[in-house]
């Protein structure tokens, strides 16, 4: 209690904005794979632009909204961030045109930008020396609570009406307008004096500069595989499972150990959604971070990338292999382990590979793989996915493979339908055909092909570039 008391009020309201930002992004990010292709009947080639490019913006454009609000004023910025928030989630669950809905996710993404850099920088301010691990500590931890929350207040209300998911995200932003507005103070900082217009310059001349490094862009290169890998989890694993799994064996399994809890994950129908599924990622890391940071901190940087990469792309791999959801919760935790393994070591390698003037420029660059891997696994997701997985896709190619020819211009969310009426078959014995004829299990060959191009480009940049050059790789985390 005396730590905690040692933090400013400023301090814990910018954590319970986070838990709330958290809540209100996750509780519709979760679902909205699901939303776009199932419910709005949009193709996975279009759900895969619309989530790949917004969320590339949100990790591309913070380097710019920060220097701006750096000018106009921490407070000020996360009103006009809450707002924004606040207008896209009412939009997108008013709008049903794939542009409507792309531009309404677009000023979603927009508010997202310019969060992002404040709420850190704001717990950057409010900590000390002596208590800034203890403070990010605890920053990480709201995070992860309310990466838990959102998706399961979200599960069940779809159930009732997706319009209530979006009520739900917007009550959650509301309240940090309320946050912000009333209890949360100005941190002290020191503001830039230069104009906007030569701040803005001197960060895009910056990033010329990492860019123009071509060891450093080679590296940059190799760690958008990870996060092109990693984004798999939220772009196209939430398809896959409503597409090709059956859930309600999950739910009998936990039901006849534990009923209560089958009850509370499940969605009413004897079957669990795919976002309880995918929660269990963020479940993970509030369970075994410490864990796994207490025997990551003794690793070599990238040793520890290495194998973290490894091991995640094995469990990305496992996600897509098997039928049955049990497994999938499994390769879940698997994939996690080596999240929580790997990604927290980017930033460190970062600093110990560039040059002794640059290391400030250059970690400042970690945003650019982030924002690559989810404008790349966006087109995995959609394109790619379409043409090897997609249920729609290969249940309209079945049809016409037998002589029934679909309705020109069939949504997505249609086909099935008019598959049972004209095949003479239920829904499981399409999928079970489907999954004979076609094997849309064996996109997990792309996710892990990409990932082992991370990890073994690693080893090999490792060895034959950086260790070449002289550069000091040697130290562990502190």
């Amino acid at each position: 209690m005396k730590l905690f008391k040692q933090f400013p009020k400023t301090f814990w309201v910018a954590n319970s904005v986070e838990l709330l930002e958290r809540w209100g992004w996750y509780g519709l990010f979760n679902v909205l794979a699901i939303y776009l292709t199932s419910y709005l009947g949009f193709t996975q080639d279009q759900k895969g632009w619309l989530m790949g490019t917004v969320t590339a913006m949100v990790y591309f454009l913070p380097v710019f909204t920060g220097a701006i609000s750096d000018k106009i004023g921490y407070k000020t910025s996360l009103l006009t961030a809450f707002s924004l928030y606040f207008i896209g989630f009412y939009l997108m669950g008013k709008m049903h045109s794939y542009v409507s809905v792309f531009a309404a996710f677009a000023i979603v993404g927009f508010g997202a930008a310019i969060f992002k850099p404040i709420i850190s920088a704001t717990i950057s301010k409010t900590t000390t020396e002596k208590n800034t691990i203890l403070g990010f500590g605890i920053f990480y931890m709201m995070v992860n609570i309310g990466a838990l929350i959102g998706p399961v207040v979200s599960s069940k209300l779809r159930e009732v009406n997706w319009q209530w998911v979006f009520f739900s995200s917007m009550l959650a932003i509301g309240l940090n307008i309320l946050l912000v507005a009333f209890l949360y103070k100005e941190p002290d900082r020191v503001r830039n004096s230069d104009p906007l217009r030569e701040t803005i310059a001197k960060i895009g001349k910056n990033i010329w500069i990492a860019i123009t490094d071509w060891k450093f862009l080679l590296f940059l290169l190799l760690i958008v595989g990870f996060w092109t890998m990693y984004n798999q989890l939220f772009f196209t694993l939430p398809v896959f499972v409503e597409q090709w799994l059956d859930t309600s064996i999950l739910y009998n399994a936990l039901h006849s150990l534990w009923p209560g809890l089958a009850n509370f994950i499940g969605n009413g129908h004897g079957s669990v959604n795919p976002e309880m599924l995918l929660n269990m990622d963020a479940f993970y890391i509030v369970l075994f971070q410490l864990i796994i940071s207490s025997f990551v901190t003794r690793m070599k940087p990238i040793r520890a990338m290495v194998i973290g990469f490894f091991i995640a792309s094995i469990g990305v791999s496992l996600m897509f292999i098997f039928k049955n959801p049990i497994y999938t919760v499994l390769a879940i935790l698997v994939f996690s382990i080596g999240e929580m393994t790997g990604s927290p070591t980017i930033t460190s390698y970062i600093g110990l590979i560039a040059e002794k003037d640059k290391k400030a420029l250059y970690m400042g660059m970690s945003f650019l793989p982030v924002a690559g891997g989810n404008f790349l696994g966006g087109y995995l997701s959609g394109s790619v996915y379409q043409r090897l997985a997609d249920k729609p896709t290969l249940l309209i190619n079945y049809m016409k493979a037998h002589g029934i020819q679909p309705p020109t211009g069939i949504k997505s969310n249609e086909v099935m339908k008019f598959a049972t009426e004209h095949l003479h078959m239920n829904a499981q014995q399409i999928t079970d055909i489907l999954w004979k004829a076609y094997h849309p299990s064996h996109i997990w060959y792309v996710f892990f092909s990409i990932g082992m191009i991370a990890v073994i480009g690693l080893i090999l940049y490792d060895r034959f570039i950086i260790k070449k050059s002289g550069t000091p790789t040697n130290g562990t985390h502190e």
